[in-house]
């Protein structure tokens, strides 16, 4: 395990300034002071996803209002609310059988979590969802399973994630919205929350966009050091258009984005926060003031 003494004198020093996961893919956000970091990423993390009749995964891009199901911890069991449903409460380590599941590309094991909750998904989005998404379930991550991230990104490394669009931890930093907020702010527009673009870890002491450009992240636990690199630019789709309180949509987010977030390093694309792996420190907890530490990393 590294030390902390041992890391050498860095480049650029951050904290950590929020942390959050997101227990369910596509449902709500849930702040944390302090979350066990795995090797998939933070713990409960996209542990659990919605799933049509076929198995293919389903998000906001095809359901807004998942973005009203928040999702909080108590006594063992994940809880989840919604507008209008009485509160599903999910033992941690409930599963009921295994079943077949798509995500992006990936076919993987998974575990139903039983006809109560399907039921409950099914009542809340499916009165104003599309005919094939009226039957919902919901299914847990094998944690037996090692789903690999792009090896292209990784370059060839083996990073594992769960349920995550790609990758195990998304970071990005509060300048960056404190930037985007300034812009949406001279073009007459409301500000926005940082969970619209679901990171995990959210950087203080940085400039805007600062994490495009840093190379292996150190942080400074009490039980020793952590390493994450950040290895992919996160190409943005309409998601966060979608406002987490309300579940409606508009292009204001989007549109603000295109006039200065087009990343050649993806085509052109619009991209906001960085993907990344763990490197080191399976099992260390990650805590809301903690030192980062980093050095610049220019391609």
């Amino acid at each position: 395990m590294t030390t902390a003494s041992a890391i050498p004198p860095s480049e650029i020093q951050a904290t950590i300034e929020q942390l959050w996961i997101y227990p369910i893919k596509s449902c709500g956000a849930m702040a944390m002071p302090e979350a066990e970091l795995t090797d998939a990423g933070l713990a409960w993390d996209r542990a659990w996803m919605v799933v049509d009749d076929e198995g293919e995964f389903v998000t906001q891009r095809e359901l807004p209002r998942m973005a009203l199901i928040t999702p909080s911890f108590k006594m063992g069991q994940l809880v989840l609310r919604a507008p209008g449903m009485l509160a599903l409460h999910l033992a941690l380590d409930a599963a009921e059988w295994p079943v077949k599941v798509r995500v992006w590309d990936d076919v993987v094991q998974g575990y139903d979590m039983g006809d109560l909750a399907a039921q409950w998904f099914s009542d809340f989005l499916g009165p104003d969802a599309p005919a094939n998404l009226k039957r919902l379930r919901l299914v847990r991550f094998d944690p037996e399973v090692r789903r690999l991230s792009s090896l292209k990104w990784t370059g060839g490394r083996e990073a594992t994630t769960q349920f995550s669009d790609g990758f195990a931890l998304l970071v990005t930093s509060a300048a960056s919205m404190v930037e985007l907020n300034e812009r949406m702010a001279q073009a007459g527009l409301p500000a926005v929350d940082v969970t619209r673009f679901r990171p995990n870890i959210v950087l203080g002491g940085l400039q805007a966009h600062d994490e495009d450009r840093l190379g292996p992240l150190q942080i400074v636990t009490a039980e020793g050091v952590a390493r994450i690199e950040t290895v992919k630019p996160c190409a943005r789709c309409p998601i966060p258009n979608i406002d987490p309180a309300t579940g409606e949509s508009s292009p204001a987010v989007g549109d603000t984005l295109q006039a200065y977030r087009q990343d050649q390093r993806l085509a052109g694309a619009i991209t906001f926060g960085m993907n990344a792996i763990v490197l080191e420190g399976d099992g260390l907890i990650l805590r809301v003031g903690q030192a980062v530490a980093a050095d610049w990393k220019f391609d």
